[in-house]
């Protein structure tokens, strides 16, 4: 989720995740730039982008608008905008985008935005100017009084780009720091949501000032030089938050109208620079008689005929060229043009690397076991990691303590709160706002890399457990959890399997939920943006103690407090949260049915009697952000498919077929609960599906040829790996209930896709997995610029309109390297049914027409 915002900073990559910048004669003068057909200004080595990107609402400052600069093949600087602070954080306001247009002829861009609460516009105008882009701040009316001496033209430069380089302004030398170290100014502080002030807070003084920057003039790959008509300023954001920017700065004038501010942005362009090849492969290597195909990723100007080859190592280091077919072209896709190498036919076991001119990839297996306990890190960290209300212990190290033992307090009722949640006009609970609610401080994990408890989230995460619990019945057991201390002891077997005890820790949680207020509730939440971007222990970010009133700030008696840090539970009724819930108490219900059987029994009773309630009434269709469930007839076909394989009620037999005809509209998001329920329907429902199967086959394969990888690659603020989890674990569904017509190839390519082969590098997606894994992730260590074994990124961010990015570096772009609990369970599905097949005699992945166009 968002802003999930002391550190180890990572001071070298992987080669293999960011590949080696190849050059020639860096020294050339610069290539002028030019207005390309795809909208932004392009130079050899060098891009400029104007607004080609813009927020998709989820959530503010996504570090991927305005002006925005991509050099040598990484992008080093965002959110080229009027802004109205210095280093403005994620909940700071922004202007509100109007209009882009795009003169080709004159290779002028133009952008209307506005400040709505101050009812100001602005226009933002670039055009080429040589080697630059000049970029303008035209204004039509002046800077209201509220916005003089705040509003300025920032551009942010992304800090682990310029760790060790220096700069210039007007010729005097400074160096970046690697950690914040600036004077602070004392400012009231204000609260994100209300704009009020709040105590006192501060801002950074500016490093240097001058009205021409260089920025790392040492080096090819980083140098930018700006020219402004009016002074610049350099300030490090990270002074006051660890995901802050380097920031230039220049204030609008006051009482001006026209072209009031012009920057000249000059990126280094390299005649002749070429990107180096990326060779996308599976780090886990592969099974001896799977289709491999490793994807070659090229500049669009390299038009060089290297020689690529498979290579066997030798136990003394030799390598050892294998016979396969030359590499074939595949084409065009995004900013990249494509070859593809393909060595099925070599079967024999051991270790191989891939190489393509001087680009060599780290070792990858073939082998018959190559995805045995690839899971095995997901549920033996990252899931232990996650759980809340709970002190979690790795050997010598404590990951975090029992956290949110003070949990939770109604939410007040008309409130738009930070994080998608929001509370309507009534508690539809017996408590009052700010009042306490017993119950709710057990089970449960945290949502993201923040620590909030999403309640659709966790009904998810059960069902996904459940499935491979009664597909595969995995007897792992790694970890030892004592319920009545609260503690969770990493590496330790116990006698319980894993995935049990986890799906045991989240029905907890929804238990709670209907216990204290008889209904599913939105989540439980921090009450302020403060603790909100707590990082580090979770137990920290609350005192523990239930909230008093009645005491006064710091104080503490009879276990109580008057510290106000209790987090905020949102609990409007919302039908679709409710059947939800339902679904993954039933399929709970199933699995905990000899480990617990008195949570089996109770969580199905509060399953059956809330179906019977939502029968009784219309539905309650509070709907806000994505914290209150899915499209109302999706979950409700969930709830009663899961219903029916539990308890093989007739009732919930004329449910799922009175609901089919609309969940057959959707197919695509709803097969796996459509498919789930075949064993328990009668023979026509599944011949009733063949039609939609066929269909959803048959686009399954025309998406495929849309891009070298085989999968669906999205275009959203938030990237695509739980897309290609979900695709591949439907084709494992559909081919299992359909083999004739669904072939099991999408689930190794969706499995592949999240190892390594995919666009802009050859990195596992999933931490831990694969010998190239991501190591610095967004997960509550992000501060440390470090990774949670197991968890899954969300991967690919194309940055429109065709640059596709994942950073290594810099673990604070959420929308590429948030780890969320939905995306470890289904992975946990995918490495396991990947496994299967590949054990499975006849159900080897064919060629398919995704590997060539």
């Amino acid at each position: 989720m968002a802003a999930k915002s002391a550190f180890c900073l990572i001071a070298t990559l992987l080669a293999s995740a960011a590949p080696v910048i190849a050059q020639t004669n860096p020294r050339a003068a610069p290539t002028d730039l030019t207005l390309n057909a795809a909208g932004y200004y392009e130079a050899p080595a060098a891009n400029v982008l104007v607004f080609s990107n813009w927020y998709d609402g989820l959530f503010a400052d996504s570090k991927i608008s305005g002006v925005e600069i991509i050099q040598q093949g990484e992008r080093i600087a965002t959110n080229g905008d009027v802004r109205l602070s210095s280093t403005p954080g994620q909940w700071d306001a922004i202007g509100r985008l109007i209009d882009r247009k795009v003169d080709a002829t004159t290779g002028a861009i133009t952008v209307t935005l506005e400040y709505p609460d101050y009812k100001w516009r602005y226009r933002v105008r670039s055009e080429k100017r040589g080697g630059a882009v000049a970029v303008s701040v035209i204004l039509d009316q002046p800077v209201p009084a509220a916005l003089a001496g705040k509003a300025g033209f920032n551009l942010e430069f992304l800090p682990a780009a310029y760790f060790h380089h220096s700069f210039m302004a007007d010729g005097v030398s400074g160096a970046f720091p690697v950690y914040p170290a600036d004077a602070m100014i004392q400012t009231p502080q204000r609260n994100a949501a209300s704009g009020r002030a709040e105590g006192p807070g501060a801002e950074p003084t500016a490093i240097a000032k001058g009205s021409r920057f260089v920025l790392a003039p040492e080096d090819p790959a980083r140098r930018v030089t700006i020219r402004s008509t009016a002074e610049v300023q350099l300030f490090d954001g990270r002074n006051q938050a660890q995901n802050g920017w380097f920031v230039l700065r220049s204030m609008l004038p006051a009482g001006r109208t026209g072209t009031v501010l012009e920057w000249t942005i000059q990126p280094n362009s390299v005649p002749g620079w070429l990107r180096a090849p990326v060779i996308a492969h599976s780090q886990l290597g592969y099974t001896p008689d799977a289709r491999k195909v490793a994807t070659i990723e090229l500049d669009r100007n390299d038009r060089r005929a290297l020689p690529a080859r498979l290579l066997r190592v030798g136990e003394d280091g030799s390598m050892t060229p294998m016979p396969t077919a030359p590499a074939k072209r595949w084409g065009d896709y995004l900013r990249y043009s494509y070859l593809q190498l393909d060595f099925s036919a070599v079967r024999q076991p051991g270790t191989y690397v891939l190489e393509y001119g001087a680009t060599r990839t780290a070792p990858f297996r073939i082998a018959a076991n190559a995805y045995a306990g690839a899971w095995h890190p997901t549920l033996d960290v990252y899931f232990p990691v996650a759980m809340d209300h709970m002190f979690v212990n790795e050997g010598y190290r404590v990951w975090h303590g029992d956290a949110h033992r003070d949990d939770a307090r109604q939410a007040p009722v008309n409130h738009e709160h930070i994080d998608l949640y929001a509370q309507g006009p009534t508690t539809d609970t017996k408590f009052k706002p700010g009042e306490h609610i017993p119950g709710l401080a057990v089970g449960g994990w945290f949502d993201a890399g923040d620590y909030d408890i999403r309640t659709q989230s966790q009904y998810q995460v059960i069902r996904s457990l459940v499935d491979s619990w009664e597909r595969w019945h995995p007897m792992r057991d790694t970890t030892a959890i004592d319920w009545t201390r609260r503690k969770t002891e990493m590496h330790v077997p116990d006698g319980t399997p894993d995935l049990v005890q986890q799906i045991r820790h989240g029905t907890l949680q929804l238990v709670a939920q209907f216990d204290a207020v008889g209904h599913a509730i939105h989540g439980i939440v921090e009450p302020d943006v403060a603790q909100y971007t707590h990082l580090g222990d979770g137990s920290t970010k609350t005192d523990g103690l239930v909230y008093d009133a009645a005491l006064k700030l710091g104080e503490e008696k009879n276990g109580r407090s008057g510290m106000p840090d209790d987090r905020w539970a949102f609990t409007t009724k919302a039908s679709a949260l409710n059947y939800g819930s339902i679904a993954g108490l039933a399929a709970a219900s199933r699995a905990l049915a000899e480990a617990d059987p008195a949570l089996s029994k109770k969580a199905l009773g509060i399953a059956t009697r809330t179906w019977a309630e939502e029968q009784s009434h219309a539905p309650d269709t509070y709907q806000h952000g994505n914290t209150t469930g899915g499209p109302l007839d999706a979950e409700r076909f969930s709830a009663a498919v899961e219903l029916l394989r539990t308890t093989r009620d007739p009732r919930y037999v004329t449910a799922v077929q009175s609901l089919w005809p609309a969940m057959e509209k959707t197919f695509a998001f709803n097969l796996r609960d459509a498919v789930a329920a075949i064993p328990f329907m009668p023979p026509a429902y599944r011949a009733a599906m063949v039609p939609a199967v066929r269909a959803y086959a048959t686009a399954t394969e025309t998406a495929a040829k849309a891009n070298p990888f085989g999968v669906p690659i999205t275009t959203g603020g938030w990237a695509g790996s739980g897309t290609v989890l979900g695709t591949a674990l439907n084709a494992y569904t559909l081919h299992k209930a359909f083999p004739e017509i669904m072939p099991a190839d999408e689930v190794f390519r969706g499995l592949e896709f999240l190892v390594g082969h995919h666009p802009g590098s050859d990195i596992s997606f999933v931490s831990a997995v694969g010998t190239v894994s991501k190591e610095v992730a967004y997960g509550n260590n992000r501060a440390d610029f470090s990774f949670i074994a197991g968890g899954v990124v969300p991967g690919v961010l194309i940055i429109k309109p065709d640059f596709p990015e994942n950073h290594e570096d810099w673990p604070f772009f959420w929308g590429e390297n948030e780890y969320v609990i939905p995306e470890g369970a289904m992975w946990i599905e995918l490495a396991q049914a990947a496994q299967e097949l590949a054990a499975t005699a006849g159900s080897k992945p064919t060629q398919t027409a995704s590997a060539t166009k």
